[in-house]
C-alpha cells in the first residue's frame, strides 16, 4: 500500500470510530429484536455483517419471523436498500475515472448512510481506500452489537430488554423527523404511509411483508411523480 492509500486508510479508521460507537448502540437494540423474531446469535450477526443495513435487516427479520417467503425477503430489503444504490451511483462522480471497476464495487459495497455522508464530504477525488478504512471499522461495531445485543437479551430481565428494543424504533424516528420537519412533502408521505400501515394491519388478506412492499414502492412513486426535485433544489 502506497503511503497516499495508507494515510487516507487510517484517515477513514479515524473518521469511523464514532460511527461504530454509534452502529453498537443501535445494533445492540438490532439485536434484541433479532432474538424476540428466533434468530440465533451466528444467523443475525452473518445477517449484520452481510447487509449493514438497520432498516432492511429489521424488516428482514420481522417477514423471517412472519415465515415470509424468501423471495419475498430479498425483493422487500432490496426495495428498502434501493437507496444506497443512489448513494453509490452519486460517490462514483468522485472518483478519479483511473479507479479500477472492482474499487468502485468494494466501494458500493461499503456504503451506509453515515459512510456515504463521510465520503462525500470527503475534499477533492475521493479515494475509495478512505471509505474502505472507515467501513472496516463501522462494520464491526455494528455486528458486534448485534451479536451482544442477541446474547444478552437471553440473560437481561424482560422488562430491561423491553425497555432496551425502543432505541431500535428512536433510531428510526431520528432518522425521520429532520427531513420532516424540513420538507412538508416528505411529512405528509411519512403520515400517510402511517396511516395506510395501521389501515393494513387491520386488513386480513394483507401480510406484513405485502403491505410494506405496496406502500413503500406506491408512496415513493406517486412522491416522486407528483413531487418531483427540481433541478436548483438538488444543487
Amino acid at each position: 500500500m502506497s503511503n497516499g492509500n495508507k494515510a487516507a486508510y487510517l484517515r477513514g479508521i479515524r473518521d469511523g470510530l464514532p460511527i461504530a460507537a454509534g452502529y453498537f448502540a443501535v445494533s445492540f437494540a438490532l439485536g434484541i429484536y433479532a432474538r424476540q423474531c428466533g434468530l440465533t446469535a451466528a444467523e443475525a450477526t452473518l445477517s449484520s455483517l452481510l447487509t449493514n443495513a438497520s432498516a432492511g435487516e429489521y424488516q428482514g427479520f420481522k417477514m423471517i419471523a412472519a415465515q415470509s417467503s424468501v423471495w419475498m425477503v430479498i425483493l422487500m430489503t432490496a426495495v428498502i436498500n434501493a437507496r444506497y444504490l443512489l448513494m453509490s451511483c452519486a460517490l462514483c462522480q468522485k472518483l478519479s475515472p483511473s479507479v479500477p471497476l472492482w474499487q468502485r464495487l468494494l466501494l458500493g459495497d461499503c456504503v451506509t448512510d453515515e459512510i456515504f455522508a463521510i465520503s462525500a464530504a470527503y475534499p477533492g477525488s475521493l479515494n475509495p481506500v478512505y471509505s474502505y478504512g472507515a467501513f472496516s471499522v463501522a462494520s464491526p461495531g455494528w455486528a458486534l452489537g448485534t451479536l451482544l445485543g442477541v446474547v444478552m437479551g437471553n440473560v437481561l430481565p424482560a422488562n430491561v430488554v423491553n425497555a432496551l428494543g425502543v432505541g431500535l424504533y428512536g433510531m428510526f424516528i431520528a432518522i425521520i423527523v429532520p427531513p420532516a420537519k424540513e420538507n412538508r412533502v416528505v411529512a405528509g408521505v411519512v403520515i400517510l404511509a402511517m396511516l395506510l400501515s395501521f389501515i393494513a394491519s387491520h386488513l386480513s388478506f394483507m401480510t406484513d411483508a405485502m403491505s410494506v412492499l405496496l406502500i413503500t414502492v406506491g408512496l415513493s412513486a406517486a412522491a416522486a411523480l407528483l413531487f418531483p426535485v427540481k433541478e436548483e433544489e438538488k444543487a
